[in-house]
């Protein structure tokens, strides 16, 4: 998907709107109560899961790799008056990470399209504080149709293989729920892809 052009139209899709304030919702809910803590939003497009919480939190750095997004979510921010709101523009595969630590990092339907699951979670856990929580909502495993046969993207994620991996990265205390199902029609009908939430605490 070509991002930055996406990026003008991406908050008219109501599905995305919906599923934000869904995931929003289960965040707090596994994850609250977010006030004093500073957050990181990785892959935040427009921020729409950033501004469903930046009322909780004390701070919010939104990064994501795609200049077009990030415009569009400086307008948002300068038009809202969001004073603890900031974007950065961050490549989780290139880097450079921030210096700042923070107390909750999270992310939106954005691991699948990062090819290092594993280095992406280990840069995760370096930037929370002890005790910090890492929410990943993101597809579960499903057959490659959700984008199609030519992305080039993992097709959603096992929970318990998810559940080890961070295990390993040392994340502990690691809790799943299903805040959204996606329905999209498809070749042979009508499709749905359950969204999980994992909720791990940084060891």
């Amino acid at each position: 998907m070509d991002f930055d052009a996406a990026a003008r139209s991406w908050d008219q899709d109501p599905t995305k709107v919906e599923r934000a304030e869904r995931v929003a919702a289960a965040i707090l809910e596994l994850a609250g109560p977010l006030e004093g803590k500073r957050a990181l939003e990785y892959g935040c497009g427009t921020g729409l899961l950033g501004f469903a919480l930046q009322a909780h939190l004390a701070h919010v750095t939104l990064a994501d790799s795609s200049p077009g997004m990030l415009a569009v979510l400086r307008e948002k921010i300068a038009a809202a008056g969001a004073g603890n709101m900031e974007p950065l523009e961050l490549d989780v595969a290139k880097g450079p990470w921030p210096e700042a630590r923070f107390d909750l990092v999270f992310t939106l339907m954005v691991l699948h399209h990062v090819p290092d699951l594993d280095g992406a979670i280990r840069a995760f856990h370096t930037l929370l504080n002890p005790g910090g929580r890492l929410c990943i909502s993101d597809l579960d495993k499903e057959d490659g149709s959700f984008h199609g046969p030519k992305a080039d993207v993992h097709r959603g994620f096992d929970r318990r293989d998810l559940a080890g991996r961070l295990e390993r990265a040392g994340f502990r205390d690691i809790r799943f729920a299903t805040p959204y199902v996606v329905h999209l029609e498809r070749a042979m009908g009508m499709a749905s892809y359950p969204l999980f939430l994992a909720v791990a605490e940084r060891g």
